[in-house]
Formats: structure tokens, C-alpha cells, sequence
């Protein structure tokens, strides 16, 4: 049976609003921990969320 408890972040209905500021907060300290860098375009909250993914997996956070 598929998990229906995650949307996909393309499918929020706020993914297009700005990133907020915790999202902010939290790829700056992952991508310190990563060794990347931030993009330098505003995020919205559905880029920010898989770009935390990504860099959760980079810094080793997650398999």
C-alpha cells in the first residue's frame, strides 16, 4: 500500500509562496554541513523543501 501521508511538494498548494524563513535558516546550516552552496535565486517553499532533502542526504543526515 503506497504512503498517501506525503504530497509531493510540486503539488502544494503554498509551493509557490517564498520560502520561509525556517526553510532559510535550515539550508543555510545544511549546506554549511554539506560543503555546497545555496543558490543564489529565491527559493519557494517547494524548491527549498528537495533542495533540504538533497542536502539532508549530502550531509549524511539521511540515506
Amino acid at each position: 500500500m503506497a504512503d498517501n501521508t506525503q504530497k509531493d511538494p510540486k503539488e502544494w498548494v503554498s509551493g509557490d509562496d517564498p520560502m520561509t524563513g525556517a526553510q532559510e535558516s535550515y539550508l543555510k546550516t545544511l549546506a554549511e554541513q554539506a560543503h555546497q552552496n545555496l543558490p543564489e535565486k529565491e527559493l519557494t517553499k517547494a524548491e527549498a523543501s528537495e533542495l533540504i532533502d538533497k542536502m539532508r542526504q549530502k550531509a549524511g543526515l539521511e540515506e
